[in-house]
């Protein structure tokens, strides 16, 4: 969405009424001793949905608390544009965390919401952005890694199921390609760029659910059995051996949908909240949305696929909204009591949550979803080396696909060895 994907939101029902006590002495504007009343304004990626669905919900808790007002904000360059607001102080009450933060800016800009262990006894991701013992920001849902794949074409091509290696996979691509010329068997998404940082996505394949903590600590990303070799050499081979788009300067994110749902794309690695976005694609162009379906990322460890669920976008209440009552009110209502996650095919956040459909079809591909523990000793300084190594997630992958199909000097080895050289030389300068 736009970008991903949801307006993720925090809930606290369990603890609703310490959380808004504690709330009233910043100075909620909402009323006398925390009252909930009075106005907020919500910021979101979600662009497609401000006017429909979450003008309902905003109806819907008018309804529930007479007196309130909640105004949407829809942003499209929202981790650009919300950054910069942020620093103005002029980012509403209740907003999605733009990607990037650090967090020192996480904790400047945003309201605790309480302590990490008391969330995450109910909740899933409560650990995400927890600083001190106290979390900052929490999703709305989860979402899975791994493939959406118009399996129509797949079968079509002689696959059905989903390949357990790389190898496999490229040739899964390539069977599609001579089975049907005029689909693309994988698309970047390049133009847009977010798309392209899925690949970074899966680290679960490896099975190791400490992988945050150790990340860090490695001196050497990119050399063979190492996750990032692992993801970002797939899609390198991927369009070095011609099967994504010709031109990826003329991708486009919104066609993409139809065109996977009605078959003219046979493969986009996402995460499974794109899956209903897919299948709705399809109903609007009269396609099957049977032929959607969500595959794991195509690597195994000791036999089994594994894949990441995590929060999605994070959403946190802003440390100078004047009405932190209402604001903290809307958050624990649309996560218990809206039916958002469900209605995205996404895993609700509170862990007595019966898992969507779209994740339990995912879940009988054999695929073991793993939520990764947060870093602990190292958190944040995974963020600081790619930083002091000038090293962006979506800007150096777009460089591999320029590099893989020709339009760059270098190939596989040069482009890994200096992303080696510069990840090595900013750990040890981090890492000490």
């Amino acid at each position: 969405m736009a970008t991903k994907h949801l307006l993720a939101t925090g809930a606290l029902s369990a603890v609703a009424a310490l959380l808004l006590a504690g709330c009233s002495a910043a100075g909620d504007g909402g009323g006398s001793d925390g009252e909930i009343a009075g106005e907020i304004t919500v910021l979101t990626n979600r662009t497609d949905l401000v006017d429909t669905l979450f003008a309902e919900y905003g109806a819907t808790f008018e309804e529930k608390y007479p007196g309130t007002t909640v105004k949407f904000e829809g942003i499209t360059n929202y981790d650009q544009d919300v950054t910069t607001r942020l620093a103005g102080g002029s980012a509403g009450d209740v907003l999605a965390l733009p990607n990037g933060l650090t967090e020192g800016q996480i904790t400047e800009f945003f309201e605790p919401l309480g302590s990490t262990e008391e969330l995450g006894e109910k909740y899933r991701f409560a650990s995400e952005y927890s600083y001190d013992g106290d979390t900052y920001a929490i999703s709305v849902g989860g979402v899975a890694s791994g493939m959406v794949v118009n399996q129509r074409v797949w079968a079509d091509a002689g696959i059905t199921e989903p390949p357990t290696t790389p190898e496999d996979f490229l040739a899964g691509l390539k069977a599609i390609k001579a089975n049907s010329p005029e689909t693309v068997p994988y698309y970047t998404n390049y133009k847009d760029g977010w798309p392209v940082t899925f690949f970074d996505n899966e680290r679960a394949i490896l099975g190791d659910p400490d992988i945050l903590e150790a990340w860090p600590e490695d001196p050497a990303l990119w050399e063979e059995g190492k996750y990032a070799y692992i993801a970002d050499g797939l899609l390198f081979d991927i369009v070095h051996e011609g099967l994504s788009e010709e031109d990826p300067l003329t991708t486009n994110w919104e066609q993409s949908k139809p065109d996977l749902a009605e078959g003219k794309i046979a493969s986009m690695l996402l995460g499974s909240w794109a899956v209903p976005q897919m299948k709705a694609a399809a109903e609007e162009i009269g396609a099957d949305p049977a032929d959607i379906a969500f595959w794991p990322f195509p690597y195994q460890t000791d036999g089994t696929f594994h894949s990441k669920i995590a929060g999605d976008r994070a959403s946190a209440i802003a440390s100078n909204s004047s009405n932190k009552a209402t604001a903290k009110a809307w958050l624990d209502w649309f996560i218990e009591e809206s039916g958002f996650a469900e209605s995205q095919g996404s895993i609700p956040v509170p862990k007595d949550s019966a898992l969507p459909k779209e994740i339990e079809d995912f879940a009988a591909t054999g695929v073991e979803l793993l939520e990764l523990n947060a870093a602990g000793e190292n958190a944040g300084k995974e963020a600081e080396i790619y930083k002091l190594a000038e090293i962006d997630g979506t800007i150096y992958r777009q460089q591999l696909i320029d590099v893989a199909r020709g339009a760059a000097d270098g190939d596989w080895e040069s482009f890994t060895a200096d992303l080696n050289e510069r990840w090595g030389t900013a750990q040890a300068d981090v890492m000490g």
